[in-house]
């Protein structure tokens, strides 16, 4: 029970991250909130991981032997609760509500009352260190299930995850999946500006993690590589995917000002109208 069917292909998943960018769009939208480039950048990670990747069970939340989802870039939770209405956890119609007064889908991501949400995440810096003790405590359990967790690149300025990083490392947790949003600006300037992470993939691997880096919007590369963690035993993963902040809308890629502006007016229908072909 829990398990998916047949695993969703290549266009179904495409097909679905361009449903989640609606959404997002929209549900920024309607309760002005902000986070909408970091929402678009991480959509076709969070369509792979809901249409193919994570052994889910929408009319069980709590099924003991799910996979454990974390996205500790909690700013842009709208595209979780994009994919969880999408995959059946509740109805679509519920993230009209997002951010509105006395709505349960907060602006940050929120477990109270939210379905399919392990944790609620905020403050950065926190999700990849539960991630490594979920998945310590499953191990010594002798389930098989998987906690994959989902980082913002300037996250990484965080020394919790480094300390994180050693201990996933060091208790050999090969059931731990990281995955890197790399979309390369943060909350006021470029990674780069703020705070270098490069070499990003060596310094990984010296912590003794096996990593890949992969074009975070190609659906190919995606599907290759989830499917196939963890990429090797003994060893947790990182995925380190590089991605266009703000995905989807011309006018929002590669753009520090849709970290934090809402889309409202021209800007809005324009958005909608970019996000209009495919499925």
């Amino acid at each position: 029970m829990g398990e998916l069917g047949a695993k969703a292909n290549v266009a179904d998943t495409e097909a679905l991250a361009l449903r989640l960018r609606r959404h997002v769009v929209r549900m920024t939208h309607r309760g002005n909130s902000s986070h909408v480039g970091s929402a678009l950048s991480m959509a076709d990670i969070m369509a792979v991981l809901y249409g193919r990747v994570l052994r889910v069970d929408p009319s069980q939340p709590k099924w003991p032997g799910r996979d454990r989802f974390i996205l500790s870039k909690g700013h842009a939770g709208a595209c979780v609760y994009a994919a969880l209405a999408e995959r059946g956890f509740f109805p679509v119609e519920q993230l009209e509500q997002h951010y509105s007064n006395g709505s349960v889908l907060s602006g940050h991501v929120s477990h109270k009352g939210v379905p399919g949400v392990e944790l609620s995440t905020g403050s950065l810096g926190h999700g990849l260190g539960v991630g490594g003790g979920m998945a310590k405590q499953l191990r010594r359990l002798g389930g098989n299930q998987r906690v994959f967790v989902v980082l913002s690149d300037g996250e990484c300025d965080e020394g919790s995850n480094w300390e994180a990083i050693l201990f996933a490392s060091h208790h050999r947790l090969d059931n731990l999946v990281a995955i890197i949003d790399y979309n390369k600006i943060q909350s006021l300037a470029s990674v780069a500006e703020t705070l270098a992470l490069e070499p990003f993939a060596d310094k990984w691997t010296a912590f003794g993690w096996a990593v890949r880096r992969v074009d975070g919007h190609d659906h190919a590369a995606l599907h290759a590589v989830l499917d196939g963690a963890p990429l090797e035993s003994g060893k947790p993963t990182v995925i380190i995917a590089d991605t266009t902040k703000g995905k989807g809308v011309s006018f929002m890629e590669d753009s520090v000002l849709w970290h934090y502006r809402s889309p409202q007016g021209e800007e809005y229908e324009n958005a909608l109208a970019e996000l209009a072909g495919g499925a």
